[in-house]
């Protein structure tokens, strides 16, 4: 018989689940404390939030959302971090500490409502930043702007130039 602690869980997962772009799940099994506190903070500094829920609310909670099933990833301890806008920054986040954490495994996870795997998540976090593409696309659009420019300049330029020229010639003789 389930317990109002325990349905109040499922309804902070349901909430959570519904206002999230997705989940990724993770394998903290090995990691210390301390570890862990370093793990949330990169985490939320990459826009999302790391929570430790027991797998079979979360798997109540998914399925009472008719979302996508991730009962092969929910065993094990489990770290669901969920991302509220971006997935690409936080999975760099976990691909970065995974690096010098090996005790941290990637599982898998749900990305707008798609089931994604390990490496997929990798795949993710290979990707530039929703910052990174946005300079991209205004240097692409300054690009011809300064073009232009520096034609509109050039006849002024060379004016100039050849001013400064007969000025240095008169001055020389």
């Amino acid at each position: 018989m389930p317990t109002v602690e325990k349905e109040g869980l499922v309804e902070e997962i349901k909430e959570r689940l519904a206002e999230s772009q997705g989940v990724i799940l993770t394998d903290y099994r090995g990691l210390t404390v301390k570890e862990m506190q370093e793990l949330r903070i990169k985490v939320r500094a990459a826009g999302a939030d790391l929570k430790i829920y027991k797998n079979r609310l979360t798997q109540i909670a998914l399925r009472e959302l008719a979302m996508p099933v991730l009962d092969e990833y929910l065993t094990g301890p489990t770290a669901l971090v969920f991302v509220s806008e971006d997935p690409v920054a936080p999975a760099k986040a976990l691909q970065d500490f995974a690096k010098s954490h090996q005790a941290l495994e990637v599982k898998g996870g749900l990305v707008q409502s798609q089931v994604v795997d390990a490496a997929s998540v990798k795949a993710i976090a290979s990707l530039p930043t929703r910052e990174e593409l946005v300079a991209k696309i205004m240097s692409l659009l300054i690009s011809p702007v300064r073009g232009f420019m520096g034609m509109a300049n050039a006849p002024a330029s060379a004016f100039a130039r050849v001013v400064q020229a007969v000025a240095d010639q008169k001055a020389a003789a």
